[in-house]
């Protein structure tokens, strides 16, 4: 077995890298026409992200009922850190690189609408980060929020969620 066969993490970042690879290719490429694919990429980028902050609350809702050392802590365990490594993570930062890209080429910085949707988007990020040393405090049997905190987190990537699809197709200000 190779080495990247057996290192999901490695598996994760030759993928990352192979996504950016083809979508600098595809804008040299296609110039301008390249636009569309790299805001489909984006929007699969930012659909993975999601997906995975809103389930890695949910594990913690349920790690917060087994007992520390036991086996299903410890899948518990395993499952947040690929879930964080090999999904959110990667898909944090191509959604971050690849919609700065399509603000860049569509010169939305000054739009009212865009600040308010960077903030929240900004706001997402730091839920990561607090997410991610969650990660690291269970790995560590450290966890001191409880199960109704953890339900409570789990509504905060919805609810920015919401705000930053209404702003992006409504555009109200």
């Amino acid at each position: 077995m190779s080495a990247s066969a057996s290192n999901p993490a490695l598996r994760a970042a030759v993928a990352l890298a192979i996504t950016a690879i083809a979508m600098v290719a595809a804008v040299l490429w296609l110039g301008p026409a390249a636009y569309l694919w790299v805001k489909a990429a984006h929007v699969v980028a930012v659909m993975s992200w999601m997906a995975g902050m809103l389930y890695l609350p949910r594990l913690f809702i349920y790690h917060c009922d087994a007992p520390s050392g036991s086996a299903r802590s410890e899948t518990f365990k395993v499952m947040e850190r690929r879930l964080l490594r090999l999904i959110i993570n990667p898909a944090m930062i191509l959604s971050w690189v690849l919609g700065l890209w399509l603000v860049w080429s569509q010169g939305l910085l000054g739009q009212g609408w865009f600040l308010a949707k960077l903030s929240c988007v900004a706001v997402l990020s730091a839920v990561h980060g607090y997410f991610s040393a969650a990660v690291r405090r269970f790995a560590e049997d450290r966890n001191r929020v409880s199960q109704s905190a953890w339900r409570l987190w789990n509504e905060v990537p919805t609810v920015l969620m919401i705000v930053i699809v209404i702003l992006v197709i409504v555009k109200p200000f």
